[in-house]
């Protein structure tokens, strides 16, 4: 099993480019099985779970071609209604296909999704959003089977702001006969990507970007091609890289309009950077403090996959901290990595736990336990004394494309075993 292997200590300089965004492109690759002719995609992140789409997509009749990343696919021989691939399980993701697939053929079946484990975490919410829209669901243990006859207009008020549920509804509604409104709507990045894509190949969506939607439906959509934004998460996570080693670095095509409330918190620990347009630009910092409390949040708030890699930035900050996970049971698990490596903290609750900085990190061999919490130990590894060992990393390489080579190239010592 491949793991990474970090010896801490070095100061990262340099330019770099984020990838495009894993969040982003797996939606859309589900919805290319709305689009006739052919979608070029571009900006991909080259990762596992893309493969994975890509797989199940050509499971159920699809063409696709992805290097350089760059993805061509080609829906319009998909005939089936079922999804029976044995790598559903495998990715939370693979539910996503439930809107296209409903918005193709009126009806879809498809295994329960696997994935990332980050507690208590079900699908209820697509399925009560789904009942809005008139679709009859079934489920068993294993699997969710949904029938509709076409939807027409609609008003569907989301039963909690899931980005995932919200991405369903988004795509079981553009073909449909007349409006759909949806109401307390997700409105992330990679939601306002999915739209944009959409309405790139012929969807009629308004409201983007804010937590109402108004769909207006069309006969049809169109090929095309469509670039993906930078992931957000991965600028979060170089821009922690940067602060935590004092280092100074530029990170290009960041789109930090996605990020106001990270760089507030980054502002308030006193980390020193400067954004202009597109670009931020990180400067070495004397010292680190405390900003309180980091509280997650559905978007414009605090992200809450960049909770964790935050969280190694307040092992630095002088003073208490708190962490605030308010939208996931089981984010906090990697916390017990980060004491075995000298941080000091406290747990309260599944969702709350105090740090208490600055302090020494040392370099042992640690297990990365889901996308975000891995990354957290890699930004941890850099600043540890000695080295640091970390395994399972198939889960950072789920999210992050080629994160052990970014990171060289700006002077980390971190390699690929």
């Amino acid at each position: 099993m491949s793991q990474f292997i970090i010896n801490g200590g070095q100061r990262l300089t340099g330019v770099i480019k984020p990838s495009g965004s894993k969040n982003a492109v797996l939606p859309i690759l589900a919805a290319t099985i709305l689009v006739k002719n052919e979608c070029i995609i571009t900006n991909v992140p080259d990762i596992q779970d893309v493969k994975t789409m890509l797989s199940i997509l050509e499971s159920i009749g699809a063409q696709t071609h992805f290097a350089n990343n760059t993805i061509h696919i080609r829906t319009e021989n998909i005939h089936n209604k079922a999804i029976r691939s044995e790598l559903v399980p495998k990715m939370r993701a693979s539910i996503l296909f439930l809107g296209p697939l409903i918005a193709k053929f009126g009806e879809a079946n498809i295994t329960f999704p696997g994935g990332c484990v980050l507690g208590k975490r079900a699908i209820d919410t697509h399925l009560e959003a789904f009942k809005q829209l008139g679709i009859n669901i079934i489920d068993s243990n294993d699997q969710i089977s949904i029938k509709c006859r076409k939807i027409n207009n609609a008003l569907v008020v989301m039963p909690e702001m899931s980005v995932t549920a919200t991405e369903n509804i988004i795509t079981a509604s553009v073909l449909c006969n007349g409006k759909v409104e949806i109401h307390l709507s997700a409105c992330e990045p990679h939601v306002v990507d999915l739209c944009n894509f959409l309405n790139a190949m012929g969807a009629k969506i308004s409201g983007i970007g804010t937590h109402t939607l108004t769909i207006d439906g069309v006969n049809q959509l169109l090929g095309g091609k469509y670039q993906v934004k930078s992931d957000y998460l991965e600028v979060g996570t170089l821009t922690i890289a940067s602060v935590i080693t004092k280092g100074e670095v530029t990170i290009e095509n960041a789109n930090p309009e996605d990020l106001e409330m990270f760089f507030y918190k980054l502002w308030k620990i006193g980390a020193n950077f400067n954004i202009e347009g597109s670009q931020i630009k990180i400067f070495p910092n004397k010292h680190l403090v405390s900003p309180g409390i980091i509280k997650t949040a559905v978007h414009p708030g605090f992200p809450t996959d960049l909770q964790a890699p935050f969280a190694v930035a307040l092992t630095q900050c002088k003073g208490e901290s708190t962490i605030f996970e308010t939208l996931f049971e089981g984010r906090l698990g990697y916390l017990s990595e980060l004491e075995e490596m000298g941080a000091k903290i406290q747990t309260l609750n599944p969702h709350q736990a105090k740090i208490f900085g600055p302090t020494n990190l040392k370099g042992l061999p640690i297990i990365s336990h889901d996308i975000r919490a891995g990354a957290a130990m890699v930004l941890a590894g850099l600043i540890a004394e000695g080295e640091t060992q970390i395994s399972n990393i198939n889960y950072i390489e789920r999210g992050y494309e080629n994160l052990d080579e970014k990171l060289r190239m700006l002077g980390a010592r971190i390699k690929k075993t």
